[in-house]
């Protein structure tokens, strides 16, 4: 079930609305928390089929944050794909830890983080993605 989470608060000012797909559910609550810290509203899904359920229902989402490596009807790359496609003011963060993404084989202005990731790098990437 996708879960809201208000924002932590942040000196970086940002007040972004960001899609946190992973089905892993402890590195879900990590990266919220990350994203929460960078001073972001969080959604939450565990996989594709749950995230294009909220993007449909939530205009007001600024970035979706997701795995590559997921169960279910598409990975995180076709994810990130049909969000092109469907919402192209959505700003996609791809990671992964098996896989790596170069920036130009992702649709313009999404970007790839490696797993295990910080929270400066996720604050950094938020940063330069939000409106």
């Amino acid at each position: 079930m996708p879960v809201a989470s208000s924002p932590a608060g942040s000196a970086r000012g940002m007040s972004a609305v960001v899609l946190v797909v992973e089905d892993e559910f402890l590195i879900r609550l990590d990266t919220v928390q990350m994203v929460e810290e960078a001073g972001c509203e969080t959604l939450e899904a565990a996989n594709a089929g749950e995230a294009l359920a909220i993007l449909a229902r939530r205009p007001d989402i600024a970035i979706a944050f997701t795995d590559i490596n997921m169960p279910g009807s598409m990975n995180g790359l076709e994810l990130a794909q049909v969000i092109a496609e469907n919402w192209p003011s959505v700003r996609v963060v791809l990671t992964s830890g098996k896989v790596v993404v170069r920036d130009e084989e992702l649709p313009d202005h999404d970007r790839f983080i490696p797993k295990p990731f910080s929270s400066d790098q996720i604050a950094r990437v938020l940063h330069e993605l939000a409106p």
